[in-house]
């Protein structure tokens, strides 16, 4: 692919790859490892509006960022035009880079609520959305979408060419439909065909795992940007183009140390730990006796003694 810098709204960007918005894994932490590691952008992930409007406290930890995330984004949940309108002030506030609308989490808890890919059944709704962000806020807006509902209702060629027309600067797109979850595979090809309707930014999402995954996704859509989500927890020298055999026992030891420093300094130490088991398990997952030592490491209480844990299963 190109080395041309793409940019967003005219945002400039550094690198083609960006870390996924992944709620309950998109923290602060996990965003300052992989910007350190080569994602180009901070996404915040999973922001609903009620929280924007009644200024909550959960919202406010899932806001929590750094000087040192540049550029950083916004991800918004709505269904309803009227309530983003009045969540715009706080988002305006907040001085993103740019906002992302989600209209791609599959997730039952957001999908009840008729929020992320559950819009993908009303693309007139999505397009509503869109208009209302564009025309209020003063940062570009993109949007983040998967195939479709089902099999049987993939319109994400309608949705895409309505967000277009909304005025959205960029468009993520999962090469799955809201059903299917995360099984099955990516359907690089309904990528490559948003990227030939549409003129502005394609983002290539869905089953990039390794460093020739990046390529051959790519290559497959002619996306020059792609995001990486799952894949990267637990192995965020991805965003480095790390290969699997120079992730040694002290570079993996020094990713995890530095990863439990970063939870420890944003949680404390017995709240980054217990947050940190998510990562932890992925990060372990390939060792050998990776079973025993995940039931050993899940008793760990605070950071020394994960690190003890993992040193002791080293030497035994």
């Amino acid at each position: 692919m190109t080395n041309a810098r793409v940019s967003i709204g005219g945002v400039t960007l550094r690198s083609d790859l960006i870390l996924a918005p992944m709620a309950g894994y998109g923290d602060l932490p996990m965003r300052s490892l992989c910007a350190e590691l080569g994602s180009t952008a901070s996404i915040i992930p999973c922001i609903q509006d009620d929280g924007l409007l009644h200024d909550s406290r959960h919202t406010a930890e899932l806001l929590r960022t750094a000087p040192h995330e540049q550029p950083r984004a916004i991800q918004v949940l709505s269904k309803d035009a009227e309530r983003l309108r009045r969540a715009a002030p706080s988002l305006i506030a907040l001085q993103p880079d740019w906002v992302d609308l989600n209209l791609g989490c599959p997730s039952k808890h957001i999908v009840s609520g008729g929020r992320g890919a559950a819009l993908l059944r009303q693309p007139a709704l999505i397009e509503q959305l869109a208009c209302t962000l564009v025309s209020i806020l003063p940062c570009p807006v993109t949007a983040k979408i998967r195939l479709g509902w089902d099999d049987a209702t993939r319109n994400y060629r309608e949705v895409a060419q309505r967000l277009q027309d909304a005025g959205i600067s960029a468009l993520a797109v999962h090469g799955r439909t809201a059903r299917q979850g995360y099984s099955g595979v990516a359907d690089w090809e309904a990528i490559a065909e948003v990227r030939e309707l549409l003129e502005i930014p394609v983002i290539a999402n869905g089953d990039v795992r390794t460093p020739a995954d990046i390529d051959a996704i790519q290559q497959a859509t002619g996306c020059q940007l792609v995001m990486i989500g799952r894949a990267a927890v637990g192995h965020p020298w991805i965003f480095s183009r790390l290969l699997p055999r120079e992730i040694t026992w002290d570079v993996r030891m020094a990713m995890i140390r530095r990863h439990l420093a970063l939870m420890s300094d944003t949680y404390g130490p017995r709240n980054g730990v217990r947050l940190f088991r998510k990562h932890l398990t992925r990060y372990v997952q390939s060792m050998h006796g990776a079973t025993v030592l995940r039931s050993q490491l899940m008793r760990a209480a605070r950071p020394a003694e994960v690190l003890e844990t993992l040193y002791r299963w080293r030497v035994r």
